[in-house]
């Protein structure tokens, strides 16, 4: 991520702070019934937070630099693991004290770096103890060397959190044969009835979670663990095969395969015209700008942002926005633009899928956008969640050609890419 940041130490732990105050995409009531498709799960609370476990050294996975530090498909894997939480208001990072410098240069963005202890337990319990008093109620722990975590599997967790459990953890079921063994010899067999394998993020509720790693410093094998000695309900959430721990130098070669086949490129255009009316000002990308006129629409006439949103539909093959907002539904009347256009950043999500870049040209003669265009820019990438170089906003005229020529109107054409994996 591309920002200003400054750094700090303070209470133990190092914070890079953004310089310039963001928005964090949110969702709200207001979605209604158009946005029948679980999205309340994928609306991040700002009382949730995620820490990224990356302490360790992993010599298993052989010579060189620790493994969240390595290359995996042109970033390193704990800054894979890092941009799977970027929707989450708060990230804690635990490092090895040595590796904290390295940190500071590499890892941009809102995250606390908090130096890790002599065991994983001791890394996650100051990690926790970072967030105490901070206003952060639940936690998701991941663990840093597993990068290909999909937004599938964190959802599930956060989902499960918010509907009241104070525990959740994906795992997938064990379904191969189980064998003791011993000096290269099978000793016997092992029932795989009601067994699976615990994959990462855990979530917990903060206070719950803190007060077991205080009540037992021995540690234990993951969280689930230590939540079980507590008498803490875990609820099992889904797994994904995918979702591998990098623990042997072949892992990588494996999550290289899965990152190739996984892309997936998408492109969608979108075209929108509103009509001229009697007013003073017009909204356009989420700006209002001052104007002898008005632009006449069922919601408020965003006629920039409407083109964005139905970009980012079509390159889902979900329709347009009147398909999720049908415009004789009388709740979306006057209804602000910025509603369809989150929604349909939060589908591309839910449906696996990043939003790369989007470039929105409005048409008309008058008002005249270059002044503005920064702001709009800034404006819609608050919006979709993604960093404001991804976004481009210009525009041109007709040449006095055309309903935009007798300035009779405005229109505007979007392309969006969307990338998966």
């Amino acid at each position: 991520m591309a920002v200003l940041i400054s750094t700090s130490r303070a209470m133990g732990h190092y914070r890079l702070r953004l310089l310039a105050a963001t928005k964090r995409l949110t969702g709200g009531d207001c979605l209604g019934a158009a946005a029948d498709l679980h999205l309340a799960a994928m609306t991040i609370p700002a009382t949730y937070a995620a820490i990224i476990t990356a302490a360790g050294r992993g010599t298993r996975a052989g010579e060189g630099l620790p493994k969240q530090w390595r290359g995996l498909a042109g970033q390193s894997v704990l800054a894979r693991s890092i941009a799977a939480f970027s929707g989450f208001p708060r990230i804690v990072v635990t490092l090895a004290p040595e590796d904290m410098a390295r940190g500071l240069a590499e890892l941009a963005g809102p995250v606390v770096l908090v130096a890790g202890g002599a065991t994983r337990s001791d890394s996650e319990r100051a990690a926790l103890e970072s967030l105490e008093g901070s206003g952060v109620t639940h936690v998701l722990i991941h663990d840093g060397a597993r990068p290909l975590v999909s937004p599938r599997v964190i959802d599930g967790v956060v989902a499960a959190l918010a509907a009241g459990a104070p525990a959740a953890a994906p795992a997938l079921p064990v379904t191969d044969a189980l064998w003791r063994a011993a000096d290269g010899r099978v000793t016997g067999t092992a029932s795989r009835e009601g067994l699976f394998r615990a994959q990462t993020p855990q979530g917990f509720a903060l206070d719950a979670i803190l007060a077991a790693h205080r009540a037992h410093p021995e540690g234990a094998a993951d969280d689930v663990e230590l939540a079980i000695r507590a008498g803490l309900p875990v609820t099992v959430t889904a797994g994904d095969e995918d979702n591998l721990k990098l623990t042997w130098p072949e892992d990588f070669a494996r999550a290289e395969r899965i990152l190739g086949d996984a892309m997936d490129i998408r492109l969608g255009n979108g075209f929108d015209v509103h009509a001229f009316t009697t007013g003073d000002h017009v909204w356009l990308c989420g700006v209002k700008i001052p104007h002898d006129k008005a632009l006449l629409g069922h919601s408020d006439a965003d006629v920039g942002m409407h083109a964005l949103t139905d970009a980012i539909y079509g390159a889902l093959a979900q329709g347009d926005i009147g398909r999720h907002f049908p415009p004789s539904d009388p709740q979306w009347k006057g209804a602000e633009s910025h509603i369809f256009l989150r929604h349909a950043a939060m589908l591309a999500r839910q449906m696996g899928y990043e939003i790369s870049n989007a470039d929105v040209t409005l048409i008309c003669e008058r008002p005249k956008v270059g002044p503005h265009a920064g702001a709009m820019a800034l404006r819609l990438s608050e919006i979709v969640g993604v960093e404001p170089d991804r976004v481009s906003v210009k525009a041109t005229t007709s040449e006095r050609l055309g309903f935009t020529g007798r300035e009779e109107g405005i229109a505007a054409i979007a392309t969006v890419t969307l990338v998966k994996g």
